[in-house]
């Protein structure tokens, strides 16, 4: 299975392995996005960008497309409803020098669809070879799109979508193996995603969708037949998912014990209060704190102390009551 994971090229952008850190709202902040390249993703793309915020300039949207430690190849994705919108943030969003500029047509939230971006562009394929085309012709870097397989089951055009952002100069598309209407539930249709890649067979498909364990991540490369895998809720509270799927694919299992996931949350405590400051990176990483300790027997307890830690010595405190040698 070690021929699963290989280097890969998405337009002029060489990768060292094709493992990549899906772009999640709230999660992949700059200091998420360091310590998953860290530990063995390839890329890692920001939380989704406003088009319209960038073009006004917006501090907090801006602040999204800094540049993580060690981020080499800043991977930014952007939402829009149009072209014309897209245009309009281009100059700003070029000031951060992204290897790579991503385009969500695939998020079903409700605050992002209402605005016609995200997955409203599905219904829209015209406005999307639009939006590619535009960013394509006025950059120097790889563009991409995320999709998903279609608005609902009656109406999955994923095929055509892709067939329009490739004419239109897109370098690769990403595929989420769910509907809009699907949300996260059921299953992802995987069997899909290798339809899409038996129809493009000469360009970059990047495979999303139902990816919790590297033995998933493996499955998908093998039997989706997809160029690459992005995890995504898979990797929240998981940064290790990465070396876990490389030791799998070379036939060695990977234990990642309590002290090694107390060490990354201490780590990522420290980046975010670099980033944001004491108070607010402490109420921040509560969130990541719960997924860092899923499953860890006996943290029910430390998982409600961190609710309310507004200091890292609060959170030295709370951690220092699991059992390390589990």
């Amino acid at each position: 299975m070690a021929d699963l994971i290989h280097p890969i090229s998405i337009g002029s952008l060489s990768l060292k392995t094709n493992l990549f850190l899906a772009p999640l709202a709230g999660y992949t902040d700059k200091v998420y996005r360091s310590i998953c390249l860290e530990k063995g993703a390839a890329l890692a793309y920001t939380e989704m960008v406003s088009c319209e915020g960038v073009a006004r300039d917006n501090d907090k949207t801006v602040m999204l497309m800094e540049r993580g430690e060690g981020e080499e190849n800043l991977a930014v994705q952007l939402f829009m409803p149009d072209a014309d919108t897209a245009l309009r943030s281009l100059e700003n969003v070029m000031k951060y020098r992204p290897a790579l500029i991503d385009i969500n047509c695939g998020c079903p939230v409700p605050k992002v669809v209402k605005t016609g971006a995200g997955s409203a562009l599905l219904k829209n394929p015209g406005t999307i070879r639009q939006i590619v085309k535009t960013i394509r012709d006025n950059v120097s870097v790889p563009v991409t799109i995320k999709i998903r397989t279609g608005w609902d089951v009656e109406n999955l055009n994923y095929l055509k979508v892709a067939d329009l952002a490739f004419e239109a100069g897109a370098s690769a598309v990403c595929m989420h193996a769910r509907t809009k209407s699907q949300l996260y539930m059921p299953t992802a249709h995987w069997e899909l995603l290798k339809d899409l890649k038996d129809h493009f067979s000469d360009n970059v498909i990047i495979g999303s969708g139902d990816l919790f364990s590297a033995k998933d991540g493996l499955r998908m490369l093998q039997d989706a037949g997809v160029d690459a895998i992005s995890y995504a809720r898979g990797a929240i509270g998981n940064p290790f998912i990465f070396e876990q799927t490389m030791a799998l694919s070379e036939g060695r299992s990977l234990v990642i014990s309590t002290s090694d996931k107390v060490q990354a949350i201490m780590h990522h405590l420290l980046g975010l209060v670099d980033f944001l400051g004491e108070n607010t990176a402490c109420r921040e990483m509560r969130k990541h704190v719960c997924a860092y300790l899923k499953g860890i027997p006996n943290s029910a307890k430390v998982r409600q102390s961190v609710t309310t830690a507004l200091t890292v010595d609060q959170y030295k405190e709370a951690l220092s009551a699991l059992d390390y040698e589990k």
